[in-house]
């Protein structure tokens, strides 16, 4: 009987829930990957994140390839593809892992036409350390305020152990047609700008696995340093995250047996299942403010945006030293360290009162961990809209910030040299007032 593999940002085959029970249950198996850009539910891929999703793909293709079963790629609305693929090659069960975002909709219909055909359709957890109908405050809500959630989910309970790649598998005799990859066009042309992400990044299974074992074996003990970006202290997972090649299962159980006390890093990885237990409960992060007072907020967007001060900021050209070298390191790299982030989102939404949404979408497009998730989650956090937002006066100040978390300024001057003979883009303390004031117009 052939068993059908829905591959979707779980590319790996370490802890598969889905690829596991296949496995164990199919002596036949086709493996498929859909390109969906076209469904309701679906926000398409930024450039940097198509760039990361191509080489992804070539790293689980090569990987199935060794078990002896090819990747089929198809481009399409998954509602079509998939049930079409499933006739093609004859498959009775059809497996993949869940999705919690608003597209688990479409996920929902493809189990029901599935099994109205007669076809055995079955999802299994996902990307989460916890499903998120298990983690509920007593009143039956979700929560709002991440330690409190923190608190919940892990009290009395730990991650399931991550479950083994298989050793082998069997192709189905009859594998349905693929396409090309090269033929999406997802690797950037005319200009080829991702010399700089091919620099920092290897995408894929295995150099995921290598990049988790040399953290926690070299920098774990010192991710007391993670808010200084010249320390290079964090662990930079979130790519692999994003695009599954690592399990959270995987990294939690991998931090608990290494050396030191991953308390820290762990709570960061419980950030991210707060940011997607929250999408699943609220919908799409990136529609709606969270906190819905600021449907009234007077931030600049359409035609009071000012596009010079916008490319300032896009380009790191702001005269903020610690702003334009994170600017300039995403651009350059695809990735920004975190604490950077915050203040450069706090630069555009507070002192230059830019609508977040703008903000977020330029980080959709240059980030290679651009997540749906993860990214408005954070950018409505830093506007005061968001879940557990910090008080609304707690305003970054990036020079205060500069000084404190690059005090010698070795991110600075690796990434922005030229900064400080740049005129400042605002002034602090006049556009902080101004911000204030407006928050005072909304409704408490």
């Amino acid at each position: 009987m052939t068993t059908l593999i829905w591959f979707r940002d779980d590319l790996r085959l370490t802890d598969h829930p889905a690829l596991h029970a296949a496995a164990s249950e199919s002596e036949d198996t086709v493996a498929l990957y859909v390109l969906d850009e076209e469904s309701e539910h679906v926000r398409p891929l930024g450039g940097a994140a198509r760039w990361w999703l191509n080489h992804s793909l070539r790293a689980l293709s090569h990987d199935l390839g060794n078990l002896g079963v090819p990747l089929i790629l198809r481009r399409g609305p998954a509602a079509v593809v998939v049930p079409e693929v499933a006739r093609e090659c004859g498959a009775k069960r059809i497996r993949w892992n869940r999705r919690y975002g608003p597209a688990r909709q479409t996920d929902a219909l493809i189990k029901a036409e599935l099994c109205e055909a007669g076809r055995d359709a079955r999802s299994f957890p996902g990307d989460l350390l916890f499903e998120p109908w298990t983690v509920k405050t007593r009143q039956g809500t979700s929560y709002r305020v991440y330690s409190a959630f923190w608190k919940a989910a892990t009290a009395g309970r730990a991650p399931a152990r991550p479950l083994p790649a298989p050793h082998s598998l069997t192709a189905a005799p009859a594998q349905p047609g693929s396409e090309q990859l090269d033929d999406w066009g997802l690797m950037p042309h005319a200009p080829d700008w991702a010399a700089g992400l091919a620099k920092r990044w290897s995408p894929g299974e295995a150099a995921a696995q290598e990049h988790l074992r040399s953290f926690l074996s070299n920098r774990l003990t010192d991710y007391a340093d993670r808010d200084f970006p010249a320390r290079s202290a964090g662990s930079e997972l979130s790519p692999h995250l994003r695009w599954g090649e690592l399990s959270p299962r995987t990294v939690w159980h991998k931090a608990l047996e290494a050396a030191g006390d991953p308390g820290a890093f762990l709570s960061e990885l419980g950030w991210r299942e707060f940011a997607k237990h929250t999408e699943y409960h609220a919908g799409s992060l990136a529609g709606a403010n969270l906190d819905d007072r600021f449907d009234r907020f007077p931030w600049r967007m359409g035609p009071e945006v000012d596009t010079g001060e916008l490319r300032a900021w896009q380009r790191g050209r702001t005269g903020f030293g610690i702003v334009d070298a994170g600017m300039r390191e995403l651009w350059q790299t695809g990735f920004m360290h975190n604490r950077v982030r915050m203040i450069a989102a706090s630069l555009l939404t507070k002192n230059l009162l830019f609508d977040w949404h703008i903000g977020e979408a330029w980080f959709w497009d240059t980030l290679v961990d651009a997540d749906g998730a993860s990214n408005p989650f954070n950018w409505q956090w830093v506007a005061g809209c968001g879940a557990d937002a910090a008080p609304y006066f707690r305003i970054f100040n990036p020079e205060l910030q500069q000084r404190r978390f690059d005090p010698e300024g070795h991110y600075t001057n690796r990434w922005a040299p030229d900064s400080a003979a740049l005129t400042p883009l605002v002034d602090l303390r006049e556009s902080r007032a101004r911000a204030l004031e407006a928050y005072r117009s909304l409704p408490h």
